[in-house]
């Protein structure tokens, strides 16, 4: 069977051909464990008697339909984006390669036009609503888009300025409009984190889809192909972003008529800077984030490096790396309920589980970060080396793909509803520190001691989120923008 898989698949080195495989079939079992062990749903357990049971399950289901139109809704919309955002990143180097202009100065704008409007933008979305702000990105990256397909240094630095903006919307507009949506309808905080893992799954898929699609337009149009193609997906998901409903950074309705941006934008940083588990949060995510940015800078020319037989097709290890995203994504919630199941062995007080859970997956990237780094500085034999490093890379991928639907669910749970577009954006400073510090360090250090700084990161936000555990158990999060005490 697997001669005649292999059969089918392009002239790739064996090590890559069996890679592939491999990570396709764990996909496959990953799947069948997510839907065989699911936990079940809270307000169905609290149920005692037959009658109450059946009320309450005739309620749940009327409630979990609502809950699944809204989610279709916001997940087409994210899926779509996150298609074209994925298909521009995958081809923007040889885009800017085939222009023969300065690539470093154009991602560096990016960095530091994100890192300079980060403070404002937030409070904006906050103000002027998230509904507005989501449809303000879909215009930035059609615009950004249609200036990529001009070579002029001048023109594409407009564009790389304007796409630090747009990141800033992509990451903070789009979850401020989901979170606030989900409480204002009444789902139980229980659901968000199903959403925020389908969001995972769901991005891990978009970006092995992307490498396809935008593979074939390059080859029917050129570099500027999947640019074009990101057009048409963006002008998509701006027509599906006006069927939705607005929402506002807001403790009481219609409180964003009577308060001003400077207000929204001194309350965003009063809530962070006076809040220690806000500014933790924050911290957890630039460490977290930051680190994994840097590997993404890494892995290709790490891989090229150690020369291994038959070269490195990076579609295809690419691929790989986004089925192990993928599979996190779809094991969050399993691994969320075995940390449930350890912590009632010792106290009946569930509300720690996703902090935990958080730092044990950072510690876990951390630890597959230190083995490039230990690699690299020892290591005799190369072919040893190599496999090691690339089984690390898949696993540290598959953290990634465990830990965005917790950060996202942490980050629900501190960050107010009325501050939410205003304290992401803030976090988003530190977090473009690392990738910055990260990204300098690659050009300045051996490749050993940047997997251990790497390491570090992942490390010290697995720490730093485990000090949150004690506060979780006493006091519990922001629920609905009010402290639940």
């Amino acid at each position: 069977m697997i001669d005649i898989i292999k059969s089918q698949i392009p002239d790739w080195p064996e090590w890559a051909t069996e890679l592939l495989i491999t990570m396709s079939g764990l996909l496959v079992v990953t799947y069948l464990i997510s839907k065989l062990v699911t936990p079940p749903d809270e307000e169905e357990e609290e149920a005692k008697d037959a009658k109450s049971k059946m009320k309450i399950h005739e309620q749940h289901e009327k409630l979990h339909g609502e809950y699944n139109v809204f989610r279709r809704k916001y997940l087409t919309v994210y899926l779509i984006i996150m298609l074209a955002d994925w298909m521009q990143g995958t081809h923007m180097y040889t885009l800017y390669l085939s222009y023969n202009v300065n690539i470093s100065a154009l991602f560096l704008t990016g960095f530091l036009s994100g890192a300079i409007f980060a403070p404002f933008l937030g409070s904006a979305v906050d103000k002027f609503g998230r509904k507005r702000s989501c449809i303000v990105y879909c215009v930035l990256e059609i615009i950004i888009n249609i200036l990529e397909h001009y070579s002029d240094f001048t023109t594409l630095i407009i564009g790389r300025i304007l796409g630090g903006i747009s990141t800033n919307l992509l990451f903070s507009a789009f979850e401020s409009w989901m979170t606030t949506q989900h409480r204002y309808l009444g789902f139980p905080e229980s659901w968000l984190q199903t959403t925020y893992s389908e969001m995972s799954i769901g991005n891990g898929t978009m970006a092995i889809l992307a490498g396809i699609v935008a593979q074939l337009l390059e080859d029917k149009f050129g570099h500027i192909g999947p640019f074009q193609g990101a057009v048409a997906l963006t002008a998509l998901a701006l027509v599906l972003i006006l069927g939705w409903e607005e929402n506002y950074g807001e403790a009481k309705e219609g409180d964003h008529e009577s308060s001003s941006l400077y207000n929204q934008f001194k309350e965003g940083w009063k809530a962070t800077l006076e809040d220690s588990k806000i500014w933790r949060i924050g911290l957890t995510q630039a460490l977290s984030e930051g680190a994994m940015y840097t590997f993404v800078f890494m892995w290709v020319p790490t891989l090229l490096d150690m020369n291994p037989p038959g070269g490195v097709p990076t579609g295809c290890v690419f691929s790989s790396l986004m089925i192990a995203i993928t599979m996190g994504g779809m094991m969050f919630p399993v691994a969320n309920s075995i940390v449930l199941k350890i912590l009632s062995k010792f106290t009946k007080n569930h509300s720690a589980s996703s902090e935990l859970t958080a730092s044990l997956i950072y510690i876990l990237a951390s630890i597959c970060m230190s083995i490039p780094a230990a690699c690299l500085s020892t290591a005799t034999s190369t072919g040893n080396c190599f496999t090691k490093i690339l089984i690390s890379f898949v696993i540290v991928e598959f953290s990634v793909g465990l830990f965005n639907p917790v950060a996202g669910t942490l980050r629900s749970k501190y960050v107010p509803d009325n501050l939410q577009g205003g304290i992401l954006n803030i976090f988003r400073l530190p977090l473009n520190a690392v990738v910055v510090a990260g990204t300098y360090a690659t050009d300045v250090l051996p490749t050993s001691q940047v997997y251990m700084i790497v390491s570090a990161c992942f490390m010290g936000a697995g720490l730093l989120q485990a000090t949150m555990i004690v506060d979780a158990s006493k006091k519990g999060g922001v629920m609905n923008g009010k402290k639940n005490d």
